[in-house]
């Protein structure tokens, strides 16, 4: 039986992160993966969206060539091609965290691992045989997938999620796409941009609905403006695959409505992968499908962890690396502090994309803050007027006694790149009027930040 310092159940942003971190500390490492080293984010998330989009913001380009003064004439694009390009840089990034893996030389095992008492993973590999690993220290990085509703069951061909939402063999003429949260939004905005009739049905009263609601409501004028049908206040309580494309029954505020697709892209979330994983074997406790654990991931069973979307912090991939690493940090006994889950950005790739950290302003009201708001279209940057790409605006929100950045909200093009500035701000406790009196560059769409602030303490410039 192989000894190790550290084993990760699974190789996802937050798994694979966390055992270089750990290689990197000295440790003796060994990480179990069923699937692709990459996990969902790399092989049917996070990446491989984002090669579809770009494909289709290439091709959005093209067909709004003359907006440009450009002349593209008989474009055309081929799907499959499309999707074999996602499919490669996926794959591409997969070998790139095999190549990682042996670097930082830590040991792979394939196979689907179950937890055991002591300290222990069994692992049953593709060919049926099982062996079994220990460490002192397990931590469990599982992750998550798409969550089903019972009214909404996914055969896979006309009722899908996203994995087969990336992988289509041919592109559907309607599609529905049920949830309005970042898969939802993401996925409408490809398919719409290249060719498909999309309707999103959001159970909600908005469209994305985590975000700012002056975000919500540039988010629908913009998709709106594209052609995408959106029905908000509205649910699907039924469909009908019996024919040839597939019947969903929603139930609005003006009573049932039938509306004919393609293909339904059920897009309500995801559901964490603890079943079958041997947590009631070991004694691991849980509560509504996460793993219960403390500010340094540590289950209620000793040398066990959890990290990532099976824990209680947001489903985010880039939330799962920083809590694997401060998990290993913190085993290797250095000094660390727990992950201030108030300034974590969401990001949303469609477009416009979306950008949000901290309080929305509903929120900060909430909360009990007297606060200053400062806004700023891109209609008017020069930067965005040149790019053509004027949808959107910064939005900042302010402690009015003490200067203290509340929240930051951003959509438009580009804004996913941008947000980074209000986390980094934030985490320093900059005040509103440092960040006024840092210069900016010009033209760029990140002056806009500039701008919103100097809204809020009313010295905007350019509005």
């Amino acid at each position: 039986m192989s000894k190790y310092d550290v084993i990760v159940l699974g190789s996802g942003p937050g798994g694979y992160v966390t055992a270089i971190r750990a290689s990197q500390l000295g440790m003796k490492v060994a990480i179990v993966e069923k699937e692709s080293l990459g996990g969902v984010c790399l092989n049917w998330g996070c990446i491989p969206t984002k090669a579809l989009i770009k494909s289709a913001d290439v091709f959005n380009y093209l067909n709004h060539a003359a907006d440009y003064g450009l002349k593209a004439d008989n474009v055309d694009k081929d799907f499959n091609a499309v999707v074999k390009r996602s499919r490669d840089v996926a794959d591409g990034m997969s070998k790139g965290v095999q190549f990682l893996m042996k670097k930082n030389k830590i040991d792979v095992i394939m196979g689907y691992g179950t937890l055991k008492k002591a300290k222990k993973i069994e692992v049953k590999a593709e060919d049926g045989s099982t062996s079994t690993v220990e460490a002192n220290h397990i931590i469990i990085a599982t992750g998550a997938k798409s969550r089903e509703l019972p009214a909404l069951p996914q055969d896979g061909k006309k009722v899908i999620g996203y994995r087969e939402a990336m992988t289509l063999e041919s592109q559907p003429k309607k599609m529905i796409i049920v949830g309005s949260g970042a898969i939802g939004v993401e996925f409408a905005y490809f398919y719409n941009a290249m060719g498909t009739e999309v309707t999103i049905v959001e159970y909600l009263d908005r469209i994305v609905p985590v975000e700012d609601v002056d975000v919500s409501k540039q988010m629908e004028r913009s998709f709106k403006k594209t052609g995408i049908n959106i029905m908000t206040s509205s649910e699907v309580t039924s469909v009908d695959t019996s024919g040839d494309g597939v019947k969903a029954t929603v139930k609005t505020k003006k009573g049932e409505e039938t509306l004919e697709a393609d293909i339904v892209l059920s897009a309500v979330g995801i559901e964490t992968n603890i079943k079958s994983i041997g947590l009631e074997e070991v004694g691991i406790s849980t509560d509504r499908g996460k793993v219960l654990v403390n500010d340094w991931y540590q289950t209620n069973i000793p040398g066990y962890y959890a990290i990532g979307d099976i824990t209680a912090g947001p489903a985010l991939a880039h939330v799962a690396s920083a809590e694997g690493i401060l998990c290993v940090e913190k085993i290797a006994d250095m000094h660390v502090e727990p992950l201030d889950y108030g300034n974590i950005p969401g990001c949303t790739y469609s477009t416009p994309e979306i950008a949000s950290v901290g309080y929305t302003e509903a929120q900060a009201k909430e909360a009990g803050y007297d606060i200053k708001v400062g806004k700023f279209p891109f209609s008017a940057s020069g930067k965005a007027s040149a790019a053509g790409t004027k949808d959107g605006f910064v939005k900042v929100i302010f402690d009015a006694k003490y200067g203290e950045w509340l929240g930051c909200h951003m959509i438009g093009a580009g804004v996913t790149d941008m947000i980074a500035e209000a986390v980094v701000a934030r985490k320093l406790e900059t005040t509103g009027h440092e960040v006024l009196k840092a210069v900016h560059p010009h033209p760029t769409m990140s002056e806009a930040v500039m701008e919103a602030v100097a809204d809020a303490y009313d010295e905007v410039i350019h509005l």
